[in-house]
């Protein structure tokens, strides 16, 4: 890659009053040290405690902070996202607010970067959570996301990531597809651009984990759409053209014998095999034009404006476009 010059570290925050403060003494010592310039950009996330006043603190008196505020709480992936449209660095780094991760792997990720990956992923080898909900189903999102999307990394979870600039703000980010990065940097970059490194992980000690089992047929439902999004984005019609295909064809055959029957002499209104095969003629003929559509819309999203899934009630120590 180019020169290095500057790296933006990337924080979204919910309710992390207590950890605010530690989190930025840390970042801020770790990145002293570095050759490189910096800027550390917190997202509030809508938070309802004292964090949004923490920030608002910190940023007054250090000019290489950036506070995102939300007007809401949009999510973990529209803070993400939101820091990274205003992130300046050649680097994006990520990471938790909540102290788990270690700033002092961060340069770390930075020789990875330079050794020419275009994204080095953070994995907690000896994680500080529990073991039934939380590292379990990791696991368990963490084997199913390589098998299906071809990018077989330990730790799709851990926000501890670095970027490299040019490839992250190519990829857009919505609903809840931050902890699925890799793999969606993956259609842009090559797989052999993507590496993964060990990293610290530590016990939380202030405030509340706003994750839980529960996160989990989350994980699987958006897994289902990445694996769409990688294989077929740009031609949908394949999907829906080869399903609709299937279908057309188990209806075809059956009604084409009972077609048959029918010239013979035979009744055919009282058998089921009838309603059977119009039903999946009809679905194929639906998978068909839902593809079409799909086509359609494909070249909507890549045509049309740039819409934020995200709204900033306001941004301090950022300069306007």
């Amino acid at each position: 890659m180019e020169e290095l010059r500057k790296v933006s570290v990337v924080i979204p925050v919910f309710n992390e009053e207590e950890n605010v403060p530690i989190l930025y003494k840390k970042l801020k010592r770790v990145l002293e040290e570095l050759p490189y310039d910096y800027e550390i950009i917190f997202v509030d996330d809508g938070s309802t405690d004292r964090t949004r006043e923490r920030l608002e603190e910190i940023a007054r008196k250090d000019k290489k902070v950036k506070v995102i505020e939300f007007a809401r709480n949009f999510g973990q992936t529209a803070a993400m996202a939101a820091g990274m449209d205003y992130a300046t660095g050649d680097v994006i780094i990520t990471m938790d607010g909540d102290l788990q991760n270690d700033p002092e792997d961060i340069p770390r990720l930075l020789e990875k970067i330079k050794e020419g990956y275009d994204v080095v992923s953070g994995w907690r080898k000896n994680r500080k959570d529990a073991a039934i909900s939380r590292k379990l189903p990791s696991k368990i999102a963490n084997w199913l996301i390589g098998k299906l999307t071809g990018v077989e990394i330990h730790d799709y979870g851990c926000t501890l990531k670095a970027y490299r600039s040019d490839v992250i703000k190519r990829v857009r980010l919505y609903g809840e597809l931050h902890r699925f990065i890799p793999a969606l940097a993956s259609t842009v970059t090559s797989t052999n651009k993507i590496v993964e490194i060990p990293v610290k992980h530590h016990p939380r000690i202030y405030g509340k984990s706003k994750y839980g089992i529960s996160r989990t047929f989350k994980v699987i439902s958006d897994l289902f759409f990445i694996w769409f999004l990688k294989k077929f984005m740009q031609k949908p019609i394949h999907f829906f053209g080869i399903l609709g295909l299937i279908l057309f064809l188990l209806g075809f055959f059956p009604f084409t014998y009972l077609v048959f029957l029918k010239l013979t002499g035979h009744s055919i209104g009282n058998r089921p095999l009838l309603i059977i095969s119009v039903l999946f003629i009809l679905a194929g003929i639906q998978m068909f034009t839902t593809g079409i559509i799909s086509e359609v819309l494909m070249r909507i999203y890549y045509e049309s404006q740039d819409k934020k899934p995200y709204v900033v009630r306001r941004a301090l120590n950022v300069e306007e476009e």
